[in-house]
């Protein structure tokens, strides 16, 4: 994909693509920036994976929805990727006492981890039709990324294709590693619409479709209290409630234009969402506004 920066006389000149000295920088720029650009809080690289199932994971993290998660960095074009990263995958699953151990060290004892859907990320300059068939055949909740990189300081990077599994979402809390039982706990969107008003799982349905609309790629996840929506990473979270729908959107208040008003800034407030800005959808006659916020907090992600 040409880029072209706009010259003062209006002409455009093509900026050249650059390379990394070392795919190693790749993986360090992401790992330092992981959370910005992935949605991924970062936990290790090149994490062992031990003697027995020897190996090496090349960064380990705990997206926003608490989901465990592995990047791996395709480094050469004959590399298979996706065979080395449903290896780290199958063993992440097997070693859930190492994984929380370390997501404990780095983040707090009080983290909470999703294990009903661990989430595989590859990052590669580019991919194959026959590679993104494969990723649809798994089933596994895999996510194929390309970089490229403009000159020394532009970086592009953009999610190509997302394989969601059909596994039922459980939901389990960080617990010592000693401790064997796991606390699974199923949620569906459907678990935030009992007992709700009809009028308000009305208003839901129809901001529901609106926002899965945006792209084919736009994920739903319940959770807890609310229901997730990302699109590689979060930039909408629903809460639903008798009398309105609580919307948080993961954008800076400061970028959001609200003509309207409608929206507050809660980063020194107690929320649910990961998002900072706080919306109230209370009728139908409200809906074409809010949804002009979130579309601004969805174009962050593209």
């Amino acid at each position: 994909m040409p880029l072209y920066r706009i010259l003062s006389d209006g002409s455009v000149r093509q900026i050249p693509t650059g390379v990394f000295d070392r795919e190693r920088q790749l993986q360090k720029l992401v790992e330092q920036n992981s959370e910005t650009l992935l949605g991924v809080r970062f936990l290790a690289s090149e994490f062992a994976t031990g003697d027995r199932q020897r190996g090496r994971i090349d960064t380990l993290g705990l997206d926003e929805n608490g989901t465990p998660t592995i990047i791996e960095f395709k480094k050469t074009g004959r590399e298979n990727i996706i065979n080395q990263g449903l290896f780290y995958l199958d063993w992440l699953v097997d070693h859930k006492g190492d994984f929380t151990l370390k997501a404990q060290e780095m983040l707090g004892t009080a983290i909470e981890i999703d294990w009903s859907n661990p989430r595989l990320i590859l990052i590669a300059e580019n991919f194959s039709e026959y590679d993104k068939y494969a990723v649809n055949r798994i089933g596994a909740n895999i996510e194929l990324w390309i970089y490229r990189l403009y000159g020394q300081d532009l970086l592009y990077l953009e999610q190509i294709y997302a394989a969601i599994s059909p596994t039922p979402r459980r939901r389990e809390a960080a617990a010592p590693a000693d401790e064997e039982e796991e606390l699974l706990v199923e949620y569906h969107v459907e678990d935030h619409l009992r007992d709700k008003p009809p009028e308000i799982v009305a208003l839901f349905e129809q901001l529901r479709e609106r926002i899965l609309a945006l792209d084919e790629e736009v994920a739903e996840k319940a959770v807890k209290h609310y229901v997730v929506y990302k699109h590689g990473r979060n930039f909408c979270e629903v809460w639903v409630q008798s009398r309105q729908l609580k919307i948080w959107l993961d954008i800076a208040p400061e970028s959001l234009q609200d003509p309207f008003h409608l929206a507050r800034d809660v980063r020194q407030v107690g929320h649910w969402g990961t998002g900072d800005v706080e919306v109230m959808l209370k009728s139908p006659d409200q809906l074409e506004a809010v949804f002009a916020l979130i579309t601004q907090s969805y174009q962050q992600t593209l």
